[in-house]
């Protein structure tokens, strides 16, 4: 009996979930049109998005050469070594998933959080896994209230509700307002995000031994993550991994 319960409940779920397909098509989130496909993109733009499910830098997450395999790290990292443990983004942050990225993070367009979840779920499974906490990168109070969404929340919001693991949404704060990261070099930034975030006092006891998943929408040269990574170290984090929707490749011509 409970299972023909179970049956007509979830044949019920797809009907209305069909109907709401055919009286309201799903939006492309690149091209913004409707009823290109069964997902969120059609099927030309998916194939355009370069998803890096192949090797990655475990320290950075950035693609590895065909001479490196899964789990080694790449020559930068072993340079300067990033503050966090592991990093991995779902896909590249190139023209053609750039709509993607800046429809979220400048418009608030949140019909694809559920995608980028899922995405971003596969490409840090490991590290979610190990996880005891999310931690989403936080905005100035100031620019939370002019923006009235902070896209990283969203995302951390998304993949706790897809994976279980419980986030912190005000674990960190941003002590001051920072400009813009968006056509500085690398070295600027870091400048520019240094000692900009800190632990919220009472959030400590979230934190201190705990296996921590830092959540952003882009990781471009690291600054911003760094810094975060640095304030939830000091407070006694046990780890700190990074996930990320998408990750710069080459730092040429970035517009974030």
């Amino acid at each position: 009996m409970a299972r023909d319960m179970e049956q007509r409940q979830s044949r019920s779920k797809a009907f209305l979930r069909n109907a709401a397909d055919f009286l309201w098509p799903p939006r492309s989130l690149v091209s913004r049109e409707r009823g290109l496909g069964k997902g969120p993109l059609a099927p030309h733009e998916f194939s355009q998005i370069h998803f890096l499910s192949g090797a990655v830098c475990d320290r950075c997450g950035t693609p590895l050469g065909a001479e490196l395999d899964e789990g080694e790290i790449c020559a930068v990292c072993i340079a300067r070594p990033p503050r966090w443990d592991r990093a991995r983004a779902a896909f590249v942050y190139d023209p053609a998933s750039r709509r993607l990225v800046l429809d979220l993070k400048r418009s608030g367009r949140r019909d694809g959080l559920g995608t980028f979840a899922g995405w971003m779920a596969q490409a840090g499974r490991t590290l979610l896994d190990e996880a005891d906490v999310i931690v989403p990168v936080p905005l100035h109070y100031g620019r939370l209230a002019t923006r009235g969404f902070n896209q990283s929340a969203w995302l951390g919001g998304a993949l706790s509700r897809r994976t279980g693991v419980p986030m912190v949404v005000d674990a960190l704060k941003r002590t001051r307002r920072t400009p813009t990261q968006g056509g500085l070099s690398a070295r600027a930034r870091r400048r520019n995000v240094a000692g900009a975030f800190a632990l919220r006092p009472n959030r400590a006891g979230h934190i201190q031994g705990k296996r921590v998943l830092l959540i952003d929408d882009v990781l471009t040269t690291g600054a911003t993550l760094g810094a975060c990574t640095r304030a939830l170290r000091r407070a006694g984090a046990r780890q700190v991994d990074v996930l990320v929707l998408a990750r710069v490749v080459r730092e040429t011509d970035v517009t974030i």
